[in-house]
Parts: structure tokens; sequence; C-alpha cells
């Protein structure tokens, strides 16, 4: 990404990108247009100013005609409100424009991660992604307000008043502007380093919130191994990498504007000391030497402001590159099944895996040859070592992953059949460490879905035993639950996980660890919830607890990606394999 980033600095207009950011101002055509037409007649009206101080001053002020100089006073001050007018309304529009173009594109850029596969996420730091949503995008409004509209105008500027100047005086012009060299070569270092500059800040920015979202997410680790200390002494070299960059941006910009001023304050100079004489000579009018004057610091002041726009443009424009990369991932699971939608079947569904071959990277198989089938309402158990690959069968069951050969059905229906949507309602899972929203009790139950009513979720919560606690919480089913359900205890959170699968009324039930942490008095009652939340439904139960899985019809066992043995616990038992094994170490 960084590398990405670096190839385009060095272009402050990429047209390509250029082209494509402006693609998004489509359904604001109307008034995009009319920002670029008020940035017209901006550019057209303040050279007005200085010709009309100049007729002023040589005409009514040289003739005595007070009559006149009354009506170029007015006439100077309806050309002042009409440009504080056109500033005012091209300044709104501009923000208007560029708040509700990022708000399109941050919204585009949280859409398509929404649908990226899981694979992308296990290479991806959230912090990274965070960075792209919010800082990126919102880089991106400068472009818009400050960026492409502005530096057209200020460009657009320059012509007209240069134009000006060489119909008032083109020898008064030439003098003005021989300091110009000068100036455009301090902009050129200027931009150049300011440049780089904003790479380091963009890259420690970037760094920074990868480790903050990480370190933040993981505080309970850093606590229990005492880590605090060294983990700010990480942090304190991020920040002072920041730091260090941001100081350097100051610096440049520190140095440059004096510069500006400097070169700026000998051309006015040297445009006086050559005027007063062309003045003393009779060669030059008064009002023109003063028009001149005027115009030099209006020249002055855009090609200032240009130094600045186009680091702004150049930073969007590195920005836009981030932000089309992520959108430019195509990593998302394709979607085109035609079966989108179904009707929940009394006593569940059938599960079908025959020859399924998977790697998260090839050749490194996680399953290899994974066959077997579950039949409506059945309960199926999947036990073995960690890293055997059970919790894989069920991501692969969701489709978060794509298997490389093999097929997986349900109801008799390749999984690729189905439509994501369609396919993920019909499964229920609930995960060991479950997670829950900053919200309500109800809003984490239905997250959020307005078609679901209180009274379902009350009655799911009575079934699965948790409406007794949820009503001793302060508001009840409007407890505001803290992130991640800090608040709430682990067997808490596991009963509001099985309140939501009842509101959603899967056909299949996925418990992947759900009781690996309960206490026993907690379990008691988890169980209970578990056996309401199967009934009717064909079940995937992932245990290292054998006690939970001995009444399930079938039993997997599994080791290194592959099924060693299968069938029901007293059959397996009789086996004296690895089951048993297993079920020795626990109970004897």
């Amino acid at each position: 990404m960084s590398q990405e980033a670096d190839r385009v600095s060095g272009k402050v207009f990429d047209r390509r990108l250029i082209a494509r950011l402006l693609t998004y101002t489509r359904p604001y055509r109307g008034l995009f247009v009319l920002a670029m037409c008020l940035t017209v007649l901006m550019a057209v009206v303040s050279p007005l100013r200085p010709i009309l101080i100049q007729h002023t001053l040589d005409v009514p002020v040289a003739l005595g005609d007070g009559g006149g100089l009354l009506n170029m006073i007015l006439l100077l001050t309806g050309l002042a409100l009409l440009d504080g007018c056109l500033v005012y309304a091209n300044t709104y529009l501009t923000s208007w424009l560029g708040q509700h173009v990022i708000h399109d594109i941050r919204t585009r850029v949280y859409t398509h991660v929404m649908r990226l596969r899981l694979k992308f996420f296990d290479k991806t730091p959230v912090g990274m992604l965070q960075t792209r949503t919010i800082s990126d995008v919102e880089t991106l409004n400068d472009v818009f307000t400050t960026g492409i509209v502005t530096i057209l105008g200020e460009m657009l500027q320059l012509v007209t008043i240069l134009g000006a100047m060489m119909y008032v005086s083109w020898d008064m012009t030439l003098v003005s502007l021989t300091t110009i060299p000068f100036l455009i070569l301090a902009a050129i270092v200027f931009n150049q380093k300011v440049k780089v500059s904003f790479q380091a800040v963009r890259k420690a920015v970037g760094e920074m919130n990868a480790f903050l979202q990480e370190h933040i997410t993981g505080m309970q680790i850093v606590h229990i191994f005492n880590r605090e200390d060294t983990e700010s002494a990480r942090f304190e070299q991020i920040n002072k990498q920041h730091l260090k960059a941001n100081l350097n941006s100051v610096l440049y910009y520190s140095i440059f504007f004096p510069v500006v001023e400097i070169i700026s304050a000998i051309a006015m100079g040297v445009l006086v000391w050559y005027g007063a004489g062309q003045v003393i000579a009779h060669r030059l009018a008064f009002g023109e030497l003063v028009a001149f004057i005027m115009f030099i610091q209006m020249f002055f002041r855009p090609i200032r402001n240009l130094a600045d726009q186009f680091n702004v443009l150049q930073m969007g424009m590195v920005s836009a590159e981030r932000i089309f990369k992520v959108l430019d991932t195509d990593e998302t699971m394709p979607d085109t099944g035609h079966i989108t939608s179904h009707t929940h079947r009394a006593g569940g569904a059938a599960i079908a895996f025959e020859g399924v071959h998977f790697a998260y990277n090839e050749p490194d198989w996680v399953l290899r040859d994974i066959t077997f089938g579950v039949a409506p309402g059945q309960k199926l158990a999947l036990v073995g070592s960690t890293g055997s690959g059970k919790s894989t069968i069920i991501n692969l069951l969701n489709r978060f992953y794509e298997i490389q050969t093999g097929t997986i059905r349900i109801d008799g229906h390749l999984i690729q059949d189905y439509t994501l949507e369609a396919l993920r309602s019909r499964i229920g899972v609930v995960l060991q460490d479950v997670f829950l929203f900053s919200g309500s009790v109800h809003d984490n139950i239905t997250l959020q879905n307005p078609d679901i009513p209180r009274e379902i979720v009350e009655q799911a919560a009575r079934r699965v035993g948790a409406h007794e606690f949820i009503m001793r919480l302060p508001g009840g089913y409007d407890y505001a639950v803290r992130e991640r359900g800090a608040t709430l205890s682990l067997g808490q959170r596991q009963l509001i996980a099985f309140a939501r699968v009842l509101v959603y009324d899967p056909d299949i039930l996925v418990l992947d660890e759900a009781t690996a942490n309960i206490d026993t008095e907690s379990e008691e009652i988890i169980q209970r919830a578990i056996d309401t939340v199967m009934a009717g439904r064909t079940s995937i139960i992932i245990a290292h607890r054998l006690s939970t899985i001995q009444k399930a019809d079938h039993i997997l066992v599994m080791q290194q990606g592959q099924i060693i043995e299968s069938g029901a616990h007293t059959a397996l038992l009789a086996q004296e394999g690895v089951y048993f094994q297993l079920y020795q170490k626990q109970f004897v």
C-alpha cells in the first residue's frame, strides 16, 4: 500500500484519479457547474477593482468632479458587495459539495468492505481500514473544497490579473514580474519538501491507528502480562515519528511564506521605484501606479496559495489511490445464486459435505477429503484438537471462504446456488466469545432489525432463560450494552446470543465451543437454552467438553484436517481409539 502511495505521490494532476473522483459529483452536477461558474465570475470580477480605482484617481479626483467621485465610490462599494457574495456562495457550495461527495465515498467504502470475504481481513490490519475509511476520505474533502475548484480559480485569476496589467501598462507589467522566477523556484522547492513530510505524516497516522486499534482491543492481555510500560514506549516511538513529520511540515511552511512575503516586498519596491520615476516624468498617471500596486498584491496572493493547494491536491491523490485500491479489491464472495429466499422448515435442513478440500494458502491444506452428511433435525458433533479444522467446516458452510475441491449442499442444493443472504439466513451461529455491539439489549438481539417486534424478542428471551436477568438490568431491554458486552457476564452474553438465534429462526444451528468457558452453574442454564434452540433444527456442535455432546446423533473426530473416526458416542467408545482416549482424559 505504501509503495503504491509513493508511486502516485509524484503526480499532482493524475488525470485518471481526478476523472474517477469527479464521477462522484454526478448526482450534484448542477451545483458543481454552478460552483465552476462562480469561480470564473470571481476571477473576472477581481481585476476590476484596481482598474476602477485607477479611473477614480485619474479622472474624478484629478478633475475635482465630486459627482463623478460619488458615482465611482458607489460603484466600488457595489463591486465589493458582489465580490463578497460570490466568495460566500462559492465557499458554501464547494464545502457542501465536498461534504456530500465524501459522504458518498465513505458509504461506498464501508459497504464494499462489508462485502469482502474473510480472507481479506485475515491479512489486512483493521487500523489500516479505519485510516482508509475515515482519514483518507476526509483528506478528499480538501480536494473538493480547497483543491480542484480553488486551483482552477486561482490560475484563472492569475490570467485575468495579468491581462488587466498588460491592458493598463505593458512595461510596468514586465517590471512587476522581475521577481517571479525566484518565487517559482521557492514554490517548487517548497512543494517537494512538503510532499515528503506529508507522506511521512500519512504513514505515521496509519501506523498509529493500527497500533491503537490492536492494543486497545487487546488491553486485557497488556495488563495481564504487565506490558503497560513496554507498549507505552512503543507508542511513544510511533508518536515521535508523527511529531517529527508534522514539525518538518511546519518548518517548511514557516520558511516558505516569509520568503514569499520578502519576494513580494522586493517586487513592490521595484515597482514603486520604477513607477514613481515614470509618474515624475509624466509618462505614467498616478492612478495607474496605484492600480499596479494593487495588482501586484493580488498577483502574489494566488501564487502563494497555489503552492499550498497543490500539496493539498497531491495528498488527495495519495488518499484517492489508497481508497480506490480498497474499492478495487476483488476479494468479494461471488453472489450469483438463484435461490433467494426460504421458508423455515420444521425439523431443520439436510447438510452434505462431499470430498471437500480446503486451504487458506495452497498447498497448506486445512481440510482433506471431508465427507459426511447430516439428516434434518440431527445433531452432529465435531471434536478434535485445536487446529484440526472444526471451525473451518463452519466457515465453509457459511461460505466465508471458497473450497478448492468437493461440494457442500444444503437440502440437496449446492451452497453456491443460494444467494449469500439466503444461505446465511438459514444458519444461526453461537460462538464461544459472543460479540455484542454498543447499543441496547433489544438492539443486540434483533441486530437493529425493525421488522422484529418487541414481543417476539421477549418471547425468545423467556424461552432461553434470559428474560429474568434482562429485567434486572437498569432499563431492562433498553439497557445500554457497553462495547463488546463488557458489563455483562459471559453466560449472560451467551443467553442473549441464543435469543438472537431464536428471533431469526434458522434451519441450522451451529454451536462453536458455546460452553467452553462457562462455570458449572451457568452451564446448566446454558444447556437448557441450547436444548431450546436446537429443538426442530439441524445442529452442529463443536466442543472440547465431551459431556456436552454425548447425546449427539453422530460424532466426527478430526485430526490434522481429516476425519479419523465417526459414529455415535457409545460406538466410538467401543472402538477404543482417539475419542476413547479423549474421554478417558476427561472422565477417568
